[in-house]
């Protein structure tokens, strides 16, 4: 019998019971093996032949650094390089993250390939764990890389790493949480090589002060003189003809381009020059003496002063040149004697002593036999071998240096090393002397990874006005501009400050490939 009591007792509705982290986790999981069931079992036109190969194609990055020396080679521009580039560091960074922390962090078993049909079945089963997917860190990690760049090659390589990706759940080799964890690490590794590396548009725009210059719309009143010895100015005086059709396009060898450049600088309105940073610097040389504006069209292997600039295509130079955009810079200057009365040496880039202008020296000798990047090995090999250090008088002590580097402004790190310039007026040079001794290598090694000021038993750096050089020995070469002189007994270094006018495009966002 009832207590008559409990008829007079509410009850209480039961408030739902809060999901536990492990329910989620089981729910998580029971929509992971369902949407890999899903995808494993669908039959998908033409995928069955397309998708298991690509996937095998991309095993140890072979297809992305197959996609990096194409969009190097037929890119043909320096974007092009920088985004191939690019996307191998993003790749390296993102595999190296995955091997390393992430399958040792979760040790995930392979999805059972019973739901999954034998012909897309990949012929060799991978032992490492599952989760997460390398292949699809590495693929999205290379094709952010490469968009952070350049977002016309994002575009083309992007539809690829997708492709592999989806392969992994395709062939049943991931299930689609290691496939999406490792994208998210992909793209955290193009970021974090973007953190260490900036690209182009995230650098302030360089030039400073900025003028205004002759409108040359269609290359009106503007000769262009190309050294048909320069890299590939040959190749680029055609698109220069096709881009500015009222331009006046001479092509001559290096034995004529002094006379060339001084008979351009009186027939027009302004002066091009189309070729390395050793041709740009006559050119600028002689603007600079006729008071003529200097367009820079990029011709050879480096062309540190037009990059620097962010000049990179013939299009940006005519860009330039139809809206009257143009910067001052300023000339940096070496001169004979103890005091700057003689006739000058003028440097857009680099002025240097030591191992440096040997080392350019003995590569010039040996790169048409065997190429440029070997004779540069072989260079520095024999320098680094044979020479000893350099001695000179340098504010009034003798000194033994391995290097002497003077920059025409102050250069700015890119990454670990320092490679480019911000202000191209500053009137400062960026002094860096590497001290003589032993182990000159690693000497100069650590003065390339050093920042523009800083000191240690090694090296010094530091920004100067003027420097005096004393007491050189016969015969000692210099570099400046990638050219070798011989260097005179004793000499000053400093600058013409704002001497040139240069046509410089304004900041766009670049799109192209």
């Amino acid at each position: 019998m009832s207590d008559p009591m409990t008829h007079h007792v509410k009850r209480l509705p039961v408030p739902p019971r809060a999901p536990t982290p492990g329910r989620v986790a089981d729910w998580l999981t029971a929509r992971d093996h369902a949407v890999f069931r899903t995808v494993a079992s669908r039959h998908w036109p033409g995928a069955d032949r397309v998708l298991p190969r690509l996937s095998r194609s991309a095993n140890h990055g072979l297809l992305w650094f197959g996609a990096a020396a194409g969009i190097a080679v037929f890119g043909g521009s320096t974007r092009s390089r920088r985004a191939a580039l690019r996307g191998v560091a993003s790749l390296a960074l993102a595999s190296a993250t995955v091997n390393t922390v992430g399958k040792r962090s979760v040790r995930r078993v392979r999805p059972v390939l019973d739901s999954v049909p034998l012909m897309r079945q990949l012929k060799r089963q991978p032992l490492t764990t599952s989760f997460p997917s390398g292949h699809s860190a590495s693929a999205v990690a290379f094709a952010t890389g490469v968009a952070l760049e350049s977002r016309g090659w994002g575009a083309v390589v992007a539809p690829v790493a997708g492709a592999v990706a989806l392969s992994r759940v395709y062939t049943g080799v991931h299930f689609p949480s290691d496939v999406l964890v490792g994208a998210a690490l992909g793209v955290g590794a193009a970021f974090a090589v973007r953190g260490l590396v900036p690209t182009r548009d995230q650098l302030p725009s360089p030039g400073r002060p900025h003028t205004d210059a002759p409108r040359l719309p269609a290359g009106r009143d503007l000769v262009v003189v190309v050294n048909t010895a320069s890299g590939s100015a040959t190749a680029k005086a055609a698109l220069v003809r096709e881009a500015l059709p009222e331009a006046d396009v001479r092509e001559v060898g290096p034995e004529d381009l002094c006379a060339e450049l001084d008979k351009a600088v009186e027939s027009g309105t302004a002066l091009g020059v189309c070729g390395g940073d050793g041709t740009v610097n006559r050119a600028a040389v002689a603007a600079a003496r006729a008071g003529v504006p200097l367009a820079v069209f990029p011709g050879g292997t480096l062309n540190h002063f037009a990059y620097d600039l962010n000049i990179e295509t013939v299009q940006d130079t005519c860009r330039a040149l139809e809206a009257g955009d143009a910067v001052k810079v300023d000339l940096g200057r070496f001169t004979p004697g103890p005091d700057p009365d003689g006739s000058p040496g003028y440097f857009l880039n680099t002025f240097s002593l030591g191992v440096y202008p040997e080392l350019v020296r003995i590569r010039e000798r040996w790169s048409p036999r065997i190429g440029g990047w070997p004779a540069g090995v072989l260079a520095a090999h024999q320098v680094l071998r044979g020479e000893r250090p350099l001695e000179a008088e340098v504010r009034g002590k003798r000194r033994g240096m391995w290097m002497l580097f003077a920059g025409n402004g102050l250069y700015q790190r890119m990454g670990p090393t320092p490679g480019r310039r911000f202000d191209l007026a500053d009137g400062l040079l960026d002094v860096r002397v590497v001290h003589g001794g032993r182990l000159p290598g690693l000497r100069l090694v650590l003065a390339a990874l050093s920042g523009p000021l800083s000191r240690s038993p090694f090296h010094s750096a530091g920004r100067m006005r003027r420097l005096r050089l004393a007491g050189i020995a016969p015969g000692t070469p210099l570099a400046f501009d990638g050219e070798v002189a011989e260097a005179p007994p004793a000499f000053v270094i400093d600058k013409a400050d704002e001497a040139l006018t240069v046509y410089r495009p304004l900041p766009t966002i670049q799109t192209a490939l």
